[in-house]
């Protein structure tokens, strides 16, 4: 029993390793700028954008599962509960169209989807934030740990303005784009190194209330600050070569589906594990979260690149 019971907790584990290599295969083998072929600059333009189409879904998609959980959990006892279900799907949708359109022009339908996801976003932060200060106590330790958890709807958000940046970006003259009054390469590293610090702080918390009982649970919340500090100097600091901040943003990158499945063990380890898995899932840690990290990770090698070609 004690092997079997060992090889189930590992199983996750395994299967976060697998499918986080095969799909930082897929994303790199779609960061070379092979689908312009309106010369180097353009496919260096072009490619951040999708490269951001494609982050925003992955973000979607963490923000789909979760949101269906954790609503599903609560009973939809609030029918808005069911707002960022719809508009993640869509801001999904987008973006996995968005990352294989090859056209150097804003597409107003994924466009408003953006949006629309974006503010669905910031409304979600706003109940959120009701519902722990509603709450007996207030805000306290106890509310921030149990009451609706305030980074799940940033993730949606983050979504949406990934995606609305792509979109803007397209729009831009291939040479020397401008976004925010800045070079876009600066720019979009600045937006990915801002949604790496809040997610870092989601993870903190929630970590926290686990009393970092395995040490894996450091993990994130070292990678992670690392990775935004070394984004943020890529961002601010004279363009160059940053083989460093590449190598740690794919290391980030490949932390978010090995996190996967760290908290696949943590289902696996609650009684009856994944033949429980109905019970599990909604009390065990979060399986859709870590790939947010993988998410931002990806966005922020995309600014890298386009960074890399600025002056």
């Amino acid at each position: 029993m004690r092997v079997t019971s060992t090889t189930s907790q590992w199983t996750g584990i395994a299967i976060g390793v697998v499918v986080g290599a095969t799909l930082l295969n897929a994303f790199a083998r779609r960061g070379t700028g092979a689908g312009s072929s309106s010369g180097g600059e353009t496919a260096v333009h072009l490619d951040a954008a999708r490269s951001f189409n494609r982050s925003s879904a992955l973000l979607a998609l963490s923000v789909l599962a979760d949101s269906s959980i954790e609503h599903y959990r609560g009973s939809f006892s609030n029918k808005a509960m069911y707002t960022p279900l719809i508009t993640s799907v869509l801001s999904l949708a987008a973006g996995v169209h968005g990352g294989t359109d090859n056209v150097a022009k804003t597409h107003r339908v994924r466009h408003a989807i953006y949006l629309a996801a974006a503010s669905a976003g910031l409304a979600g932060t706003g109940f959120h934030i009701y519902n722990i200060t509603k709450r007996p106590g207030g805000v306290s330790w106890h509310n921030l740990f149990y009451a609706a958890p305030i980074g799940a709807p940033v993730a949606l958000l983050l979504s949406g303005a990934l995606g609305a940046v792509a979109e803007r970006l397209r729009d831009e003259p291939a040479v020397e784009p401008q976004l925010f009054g800045m070079q876009a390469g600066r720019a979009l590293g600045l937006v990915a190194a801002f949604g790496l610090a809040g997610t870092v702080g989601e993870v903190a918390l929630l970590h926290f209330r686990g009393s970092y009982q395995n040490p894996a649970m450091y993990a994130p919340v070292t990678a992670g600050p690392l990775a935004c500090v070394l984004l943020t100097h890529a961002a601010l600091a004279a363009p160059r070569e940053r083989w460093i901040t590449r190598a740690w943003l794919r290391i980030t990158a490949a932390l978010g589906f090995i996190g996967m499945g760290f908290h696949a063990r943590g289902v696996a380890r609650n009684q009856g594990g994944w033949r429980n898995w109905s019970q599990n899932v909604l009390n065990g840690p979060p399986l859709p979260a870590p790939p947010s990290f993988t998410a931002l990770a990806l966005a922020g090698l995309a600014a890298l690149r386009l960074r890399g070609t600025e002056k």
